[in-house]
């Protein structure tokens, strides 16, 4: 009965992203933050990806990452559940002339055993919280290794259990959002064009736990930590010297104790023994 429901919350999730896919690019390209959040996240994998590296990409959505690396020649095989974001990343492959260098796969990370392309891969990428969508993130973790060269690296982007902005909101009233993290050990629900799904937060100890047997952890910096959450809508644009004070506050604390752990993200790199 717990695959079952499992089961049917991948779909749900597979559902709302699907709906979410014709738009998502629209919604998210002009949005300052996001575009910040997007940039760390690839400098970060950068600092440790070797030339011409093979990428597994995991939640791929429309293929911004994967097209971004494959345009710097690393070759991607980008999956995700929703066929409405791999209809989107196909199609941007395409414009751009990457065929060559993008792959795709329609399976959901709980599955990665039955992938058709199963590597080896130099890195095992997750971006922006796709990972969040499913209450066994210890099974995708543990089905990572054999997906990996020895040396490969996994560069994980996850939402923790508490997000410093986020708690802040409890000055503002909005309780229910300052305190979702707080108590979500059984997942909370999200919804997306009008569809339901769950989703649970993981902090960098569960992702290290999992995978101390077979992963040595190179680095975790927080995302948004001093920066303001991208949901805070135009913070940016609002308060253009600020972001740029907060920028640079962040840049300076982004791997120190406690604000690795206190964003609305933190990056993970672990490196495979």
């Amino acid at each position: 009965m717990e695959a079952v429901v499992k089961n049917i919350n991948e779909r749900y999730a597979a559902k709302a992203f699907s709906a979410q896919s014709g738009i998502f690019d629209e919604i998210y390209a002009a949005n300052t933050i996001v575009n910040y959040k997007r940039d760390r996240v690839r400098a970060h994998v950068l600092h440790y990806l070797k030339p011409n590296a093979t990428i597994l990409e995991l939640n791929s959505g429309t293929g911004e990452d994967a097209a971004f690396f494959a345009s710097l020649g690393h070759r991607v095989h980008a999956t995700d559940i929703a066929k409405g974001m791999q209809k989107k990343l196909r199609e941007k492959a395409a414009k751009h002339g990457l065929n060559n260098l993008i792959s795709t796969e329609l399976r959901s990370f709980t599955e990665l055993a039955q992938l058709k392309n199963k590597g080896p891969f130099d890195c095992v990428f997750s971006n922006f919280a796709g990972l969040n969508c499913t209450g066994e993130l210890n099974r995708v973790l543990l089905s990572l290794p054999p997906l990996l060269n020895d040396g490969g690296i996994a560069t994980l982007v996850i939402l923790p259990r508490f997000c410093l902005w986020e708690s802040l909101l409890l000055f503002k009233g909005m309780f229910k959002t300052a305190t979702r993290r707080w108590f979500s050990k059984n997942g909370v629900k999200a919804h997306i064009e009008g569809t339901y799904f769950t989703c649970w937060y993981y902090n960098p100890s569960d992702v290290i736990n999992t995978l101390k047997d077979s992963f040595d952890v190179l680095s975790v910096e927080g995302l948004c930590t001093v920066v303001p959450p991208s949901y805070i809508e135009h913070f940016a644009e609002k308060y253009p010297a600020a972001y740029r004070r907060l920028k640079k506050i962040e840049e300076r604390v982004r791997f120190s104790w406690p604000w690795r752990f206190i964003g609305d993200y933190y990056i993970i790199s672990l490196r495979k023994k």
